[in-house]
């Protein structure tokens, strides 16, 4: 038997919610939850219920921010016009930018 699993609030998770994605989806998802910190499940249950989404910065989230801009700076190097841009390379850039712009914000309240 799996070990109970219960939210931060300590309420007990004993509904199971299933979907299918496309394998392109999938990818995107599990970028956004490497680059949130979070789990998928809490990271799809806050975007389900429009809660904002609270990045806690780690060596994970990092690492994982750290890959995906060496992974946009490639791609950014490959691309010569801008109508080779995909929706969801787009949407990968806006959802960086509002992290680093996080950070930025977090790192100038604490000076």
């Amino acid at each position: 038997m799996s070990a109970k699993n219960v939210d931060s609030r300590n309420r007990w998770r004993s509904k199971t919610i299933a979907f299918r994605v496309t394998p392109e989806e999938n990818e995107q998802i599990d970028l956004f939850v490497k680059l949130t910190g979070t789990t998928k499940q809490d990271y799809i249950t806050q975007r389900l219920l429009q809660h904002d989404i609270v990045v806690q910065g780690n060596p994970r989230v990092y690492k994982a921010l750290r890959d995906q801009l060496a992974a946009v700076h490639k791609e950014l190097q490959r691309i010569e016009k801008c109508g080779e841009l995909t929706p969801e390379f787009i949407e990968a850039l806006q959802f960086m930018n509002t992290i680093l712009h996080g950070l930025k914000e977090e790192s100038d309240a604490r000076e």
